[in-house]
């Protein structure tokens, strides 16, 4: 049977479920959001003349959840009118819309019996065969399912989303013991291609993988801090990038999460386990319970381990004193071994000499540390069957650097197993059997690829990648690559198709990746049969090398500036009509000159999360590598033919040329990869990989289907100016703006110069102007600009603060 999901419905429209199903909306799913009915009427509904059979009432909850989710940042949505593909409704009235549903996921209040009792009334009405499943965070799957017909459980299985689903990569599910496996399979290959998860199958345990581990992990820092008297900054500072976790270490991210919900997964534990020592450390320390009577639950209620108050200085974040149960003001921790482990280099370095340090603050971080991995080594077996699912859902789902067995590897598994017996320790089973097998890490590398101990055959197991996806380390280890410099890398990703990797700091641009990106269209055009510009960095590219720009401009060397511009300008036009297709692959920062690329791309598949944009004026510049040039001639694409504009026609132009032109003068970055279509900065045509590990797969598939269907390379265009009426028209905006205060001289003077560019120069309008009149245009302005005291300072400011300055 072959499967698919084109309509779902999610039962419950809480915070969790409705940005459920926002991006079940994101990936073009319609989407039912049922919710109870109200059994009181709002003060606004009473006024209104509405009663409790009103729909909007019936309907209130998943209605309200929908509209506050268009206000909610981070956005649950791509965009926002993927809103319009959810309909809200009601578990009375609306039950039988279930019957046309593909996949029906349940995300109620965490009580087993009202989950059994809604479960009852879905199996009532669902299409069987339809696959049903629940979001629980931590409760048996199977006892939910008790009673139903066999059918049903044949198509039951836990999908454990976190929080943001948006965001958030980890999708735990959960079979339970009825479950089909092709039911499985296709929900595996459902949430990673379709969805853009990480996908890791769990048993039913309580509370999976990732919350199971993380929940005790998290319990167990709470404890030694009380056993070491360390504070709550102290105890942040020390768990942080400095142990290879995300910079809201422990108590900040407690405080995003909720303290309410960390205590209920921990009970989840409590409630079941039979180890003595494990129970203990979920149990609720005495100081937690009090902050749970007081309701400092974090964010949601303005104060957990932090709160932001008023003072006369501005906002001023005070951290509570577990002690005294009373906040005061942050003080610096001070410990030798966290500045010796900032000054390591890599994070792997770092983690490891903090915690082989030898001060307070290194034995904390020592014993936090051991304790995770050594009960992530414990449930081996009993919560997963492999390591490389406990390691993914740790990363995935806690945005931890490296799983718990990874870490053991890092640490190095015989000096930590040493330490743990010099301690009065009892090692892991599998570490055990793992030093036996005279094997020194759990995993090792072969061909490029990582193999994983596989502790029941004791043998090496390769590490799964979902079918599709290409990552390029593997590639580079297995001499792939065709030629590299400091900046980027050409790679044979096979079947005829190269990928040019940018690997400089921050995949900034200079001369190296313009250098690389002449050498690949000149390679692909003789040798391949396509290229794709992809990368696995943080960011694709965050534009040009500010810092190398402001160094030539502060020694006046603007000889040097204008051949690196015109450099850069070429590099993309080459790539522009390049004689074999070029597919750029997006992710992540996508801004400035990483944007430009893009755009002279002949397609692009970027991942959903891509943030595009020209932020140039940001610094004081304008985009100089083609890309006012670029929305240009996208703009001038719709403009009618010269006779229709000259006989009175009208100008159509001038609307998307005024769209180029916000853009471009106020730094519009798109928040999504659909966003980006919305802006301009992709065409309709371009794609959408919602799973970033995909991105250079789907983008060498477009490359072989554009080849295949006899790609012809683009051939040069001239584009009708709207020339001195069109940039008339923009010049009264900005100078409205400047006339308001709404805007300083300095951003006018670069407003002004990014409309002289759009309308071609202060032509007649209907001017036919070529490419190069524009980019010639760009790099005239580029260039003045430099010459301008603010816009030094512009960048300055960047280059230190990371923000920019408004002078």
């Amino acid at each position: 049977m072959k499967r698919s999901i084109n309509k779902a419905a999610v039962l419950g429209a809480g915070v969790m479920g409705a940005t459920i199903a926002a991006h079940l909306a994101n990936v073009g799913i319609p989407t039912y959001l049922l919710d109870i009915v109200p059994n009181q009427l709002t003060p606004e509904e009473e006024k209104k003349g509405l009663t409790l059979e009103s729909p909007q009432v019936r309907n209130r909850l998943a209605t309200g959840a929908i509209g506050a989710m268009l206000k909610a940042k981070p956005a649950p949505f791509y965009v926002p009118e993927n809103a319009a593909l959810l309909t809200p409704g009601n578990f009375e009235d609306n039950m039988d819309v279930l019957a046309e549903c593909d996949w029906i996921i349940e995300v109620v209040v965490e009580r087993l019996d009202i989950k059994q009792s809604l479960f009852k009334k879905v199996e009532a009405v669902r299409r069987p065969g339809s696959i049903v499943a629940s979001n629980t965070s931590g409760i048996s799957i199977n006892k939910m399912c008790e009673g139903l017909s066999q059918e049903f459980k044949q198509h039951f299985l836990g999908a454990h989303f976190f929080n943001p689903p948006r965001y958030m990569k980890l999708l735990e599910l959960i079979p339970c013991s009825e479950t089909l496996p092709e039911v499985l399979e296709f929900m595996r290959d459902f949430g990673e291609r379709i969805l853009g998860k990480g996908v890791v199958i769990c048993k039913d345990t309580p509370n999976f993988i990732a919350n199971r581990i993380g929940v005790y992990g998290m319990c167990a820092t709470i404890k030694a801090m009380l056993d070491f008297g360390l504070t709550v900054e102290e105890v942040d500072a020390l768990t942080g990038r400095a142990l290879c976790r995300p910079k809201s270490a422990s108590f900040r991210t407690l405080d995003m999460v909720g303290l309410d919900v960390m205590v209920h997964v921990a009970k989840n534990v409590y409630d079941v386990a039979t180890e003595p020592a494990e129970k203990a450390v979920f149990e609720t320390p005495e100081f937690l319970q009090k902050m749970l009577e007081n309701k400092w639950l974090g964010d949601k209620t303005k104060q957990g381990f932090y709160k932001k108050v008023k003072t006369d200085k501005g906002r001023e974040i005070l951290v509570l004193d577990y002690n005294a149960m009373e906040y005061r003001p942050k003080e610096k921790p001070k410990f030798a071994s966290l500045e010796a482990a900032k000054q390591a280099g890599k994070p792997a370095k770092q983690m490891k000499t903090l915690v082989f340090g030898k001060d307070k603050g290194a034995e904390f971080a020592w014993r936090v540390q051991k304790e995770t991995i050594v009960y992530a080594a414990n449930l081996l077996g009993e919560i997963a069957d492999d390591i490389q699912s406990i390691d993914d859902a740790m990363k995935w789902g806690f945005n931890w650097d490296f799983g718990p067995f990874e870490v053991w590897d890092i640490l190095g598994v015989q000096e930590v197993a040493d330490r743990i017996k010099a301690e009065g320790g009892t090692v892991p089973k599998v570490v055990e059997e793992l030093l036996a097998a005279g094997r020194t890490g759990f995993y090792e590398k072969k061909d490029g690829y990582r193999y994983y101990f596989e502790q029941n055959s004791k043998e090496s197991v390769r590490e799964r990648i979902p079918e599709g996806i290409i990552f390029l380390a593997p590639l580079k280890e297995q001499n792939k690559v065709i030629k590299s410099n400091s900046g980027a890398s050409l790679i044979d990703i096979g079947d005829g198709v190269a990928c040019l990797e940018f690997h400089s700091k921050a995949n900034a641009i200079g001369d190296d990746i313009v250098n690389m990106i002449n050498y690949s269209v000149k390679e692909v055009e003789q040798n391949y049969e396509g290229l794709v510009i992809g990368n696995f960095g943080q960011h694709f590219s965050v534009g040009a090398n500010l810092f190398l720009i402001l160094m030539e401009a502060e020694d006046d060397e603007f000889d040097e500036l204008d051949i690196m511009v015109d450099e850069f300008q070429k590099a993309n036009m080459r790539l522009k009509y390049c004689k074999k297709p070029v597919v750029a692959a997006p992710h992540g920062m996508t801004v400035g000159g990483g944007c430009e690329v893009c755009l002279h791309a002949h397609r692009v598949n970027a991942a959903g999360e891509t943030y595009m944009g020209l932020v140039e004026v940001g610094v004081g510049l304008v985009p100089g590598g083609g890309g006012c040039k670029e929305l240009a001639f996208r703009a001038a694409e719709l403009m009618p033919p010269k006779s229709q504009v000259t006989t009175g026609g009208t100008n159509t132009v001038q609307p998307m040329i005024n769209r180029a032109f916000e853009n471009i003068a106020m730094a519009k970055v798109a928040t999504s990869g659909y966003e980006a279509i919305k802006f301009g900065y992709m065409r309709p045509t371009d794609r959408v990989s919602p799973n970033r590990d995909r991105i250079i797969g789907d983008a060498k598939r477009m490359v072989l289907q554009m080849a295949a269907n006899g790609f012809k390379p683009l051939q040069p265009k001239k584009m009708q100016a709207v020339g001195n009426a069109g940039y008339a028209a923009i010049e009264l905006g900005i100078q409205t703006l400047l006339w308001g205060k709404q805007i300083s001289e300095h951003d006018a003077k670069i407003a002004k110069k990014v409309a002289y560019i759009l309308t071609g120069g202060g032509v007649t309008p209907g001017t036919e102007v070529t490419e190069q009149d524009l980019l010639d245009l760009e790099r005239e302005a580029f260039l003045s600009l430099l010459g301008e005291p603010k816009t030094l300072d512009r960048m300055r400011y960047m280059l230190k603060y990371n923000k920019p300055l408004r002078n």
